[in-house]
Formats: C-alpha cells, structure tokens, sequence
C-alpha cells in the first residue's frame, strides 16, 4: 500500500529517497534490517520504492542501525535533528487519522492557519531513557496523554486518545532509537504537538488538526546540572491569572515568560519565579517547572488551582516523597515561607529536580546551605532518576519498557 506525504494535505512532498538518504547518512540501512519488537502490535518492514520514502508505520517504517557521532558527554539541551517524527490529522469530525512515520523536516502550513493566527496549540514534554542491558523505558507517557486531553478541551481542540498517543509515542521512539543516550548520559526528549492547522480567518475553532511528535537527544536543561539555579522572583510580570489556561500546556503560556526571562537572564539569574496574580504574595511556578519548599523536612508545594500547571515530574516528586515518609503538602506557600526555607528546588520533565541555591526577591538575595544542593532534594532527585533509568525496581509501575 502505497502512503503519500500528498495524503497529508498539509505536508510539503517527501524528497526523494536517495537524497535523504545520504543527508542522513542512511544508505547501509539498505542492506541491514532490525525488526524490533515491544508492547504494541507485531510490525513487518519494507523497503521502500524511490517514489514511496514513507509508509504507515502500523505497517511498515524505516530506520537505520548507525551509530550517531555525538559527544554524549558534553550534551546539552538543545535541538538535536533526528530521523523521523510522527504526524496524524484530524478533521472536523474530531477522528484522528492512523499516523505516519515521516523524515524529520519542515512542514507546510497555511497564514491562516488557527496555531498561527490565534495560538490554538498545545505541546506536552517526556523522555525516553536507555537502560544498561539496551532497552528502553518510558516515563508515565499516559500521564501526557491525560493531560493532552485536558488542555485540548480548553483550548477547544480534538486529542488522541490515551492509547493513540502511547502508541504514537512508542513508534517515534523506536524509529529513532539510535538517538536515546547512553545510560547517564542523557536522555531522549519528545515532544508531541497538538495545532489548529486549519485555515480560519475569523475567531473560531480550525476545521482540521495536525498532531505530530518529534525528537531530540537531551542532556541537563540548566546548565549548572545538578548544581544550584539562581532565581529571582518576578514582580512585574505574571505568568497566568485565575480563570486563564496556566493549568494547561497550552503555547501561549510559554511566549508570554520569555520577556521577563530574558531581562533575569541578562542579570545572571536561571530563571524567574512568578507570584499570583490576585495578591503578589504566593508562589505559583517558575518559566517552565514547578516550586518546592522545605521547612522542618515537611515539604510544600503551591496546590494545583487552574493557574499552575499540573507538572507530571511534581506529581511524580509528592509521591516519591510521600513513599518514603515525608509529609507533603500542596497548599498556598507564601513568598515568606520561600525565603525562610531550609532548602527550596524545582521539577520539571527537562529539570528532573533542580536544586535552588538563592532567591532574590526585591532586592534581598537569599542563599540556601549546603551550596542549594539540600538533603531532601538531592535524595528525592536520586530516587526518581534511578527510577527512570531502570537502576531500580519499579515497584510504582510508572515505567514503560520498549525491548529492542
């Protein structure tokens, strides 16, 4: 069965087979193919004609076994081009098509589109780790595909449902396998797109959808590491309001912190910390990762309330915690309580768990013991990426194994 790009609508042609090929090095994959096999439907591969480079990936992809020239050792968190990435629509009917596994490239997309004209967009954020026997672990990505959901209902956009975006998400991985890291040397980043890729000139909800994952090999998001972050608390800006879409992954939230980061950055801070919008006074998040506090080893959290967004990594950080005998709560946590704490991090799927080593608030800089590198934090950051790597039991059942 022969499947075009021209059944995309939307997408530009596939280039010719051989060309991509050798921009991707790919021609001894000619010669040499690996079936692979994990939890999902048995798949047969073909190689594919000139005139067809791409097929369903329920039935077929491409894929090469050479190894990737990286210095896995200084990898950084930056966009690293991969092979292939995923792309399935939907149209008025809500429906998503059966997605396509395509090269790794632009894609065409009209002005009017509703992504581009009124910010009708969603994206989600896991990871892909590689284990020491080879294989591959997942990371809650159901959790993803919930929160997938819950954001396209307020941004009035159709989703995949759970098993078509773990589904979508296992095959994207696998197509690029050669790109996961090697065990502690990072990590494999995806990153599934949800737009109105329809033309719509007035304000309205677009006819059609595209939903897309791609991938890139990551390593630590700041780049101080496991070191402590800097951060200063905003207060001018807000990151959302009551009654907005703060609590979803919706784009717009993201290009509006960009302002304030870049003036904290240009100071030598990380990143920003934002308070409420109502009362100045109460800790909502940072750019792009939640804020804990410890006092006394009880650890807090601000609650989850519509203006903060429900962070997989901090759902998974309160259950951990709570695991092992520690009282949590999510609450309001006061800007107060922030400067007076033993020690303060963030989580966030990039970030893992950052320590914090100072907040500056008004002008006064707080620092925290330890370098910022607290106790707590440090033993919560080695449980859960011990959990992620496979270096321990998953007696949560949060992991989710792709044998090669």
């Amino acid at each position: 069965m022969e499947l075009g790009l021209a059944s995309l609508g939307a997408l530009p042609p596939a280039p010719p087979l051989a060309g991509w090929l050798a921009r991707h090095s790919l021609s001894p994959w000619l010669n040499k193919i690996q079936n692979h096999i994990y939890s999902m439907p048995s798949l047969s591969y073909k190689v594919p004609s000139v005139t067809e480079c791409h097929a369903s990936l329920s039935t077929n992809y491409m894929e090469t076994s050479q190894a990737v020239d990286l210095d896995w050792e200084n990898l950084g968190f930056g966009l690293v081009e991969t092979d292939f990435m995923y792309v399935a629509k939907s149209g008025p009917d809500g429906n998503f098509s059966k997605g396509e596994v395509l090269p790794f490239g632009p894609i065409a997309v009209s002005p009017s589109a509703g992504v581009l004209n009124y910010g009708q967009g969603l994206f989600e954020g896991l990871k892909a780790y590689r284990k020491t026997d080879g294989s591959i672990l997942l990371f809650r990505p159901e959790e993803n595909a919930t929160r997938m959901i819950t954001g396209a209902d307020r941004m009035c956009m159709p989703a995949p449902t759970v098993e078509q975006f773990v589904d979508a998400v296992k095959q994207t991985v696998m197509a690029n396998k050669r790109w996961v890291p090697p065990t502690g040397k990072g990590s494999l980043y995806i990153r599934p797109l949800l737009m109105g890729s329809g033309a719509v000139l007035g304000l309205a909800p677009a006819p059609e959808y595209t939903f897309i994952i791609f991938v890139s090999p990551v390593g630590n998001y700041f780049k101080e590491g496991l070191s402590p972050i800097n951060l200063i608390v905003e207060d001018k800006f807000h990151r959302a309001s009551p009654g907005g879409t703060g609590g979803v992954k919706t784009i717009g939230n993201y290009a509006s912190v960009l302002k304030a980061q870049k003036i904290a950055k240009g100071k030598g801070y990380s990143d920003v910390l934002y308070l409420d919008a109502v009362h100045d006074k109460y800790l909502e998040e940072v750019s792009s990762c939640n804020i804990f506090v410890v006092k006394d080893n009880v650890i807090s959290t601000p609650a989850i309330k519509g203006t903060i967004l429900p962070g997989i990594t901090r759902k998974s950080i309160i259950e951990v915690a709570q695991s092992k005998g520690f009282k949590v709560e999510e609450r309001l946590v006061s800007v107060d309580e922030l400067l007076n704490a033993d020690e303060v991090f963030c989580t966030g799927t990039a970030v893992v768990v950052s320590p914090v080593g100072s907040i500056t608030y008004l002008g006064k800089r707080v620092e925290y013991g330890n370098q910022g590198v607290g106790v707590i934090s440090q033993q919560l950051y080695k449980s859960l990426t011990s959990l992620q790597m496979g270096l321990v039991e998953d007696c949560m059942g949060w992991t989710v194994q792709l044998n090669q």
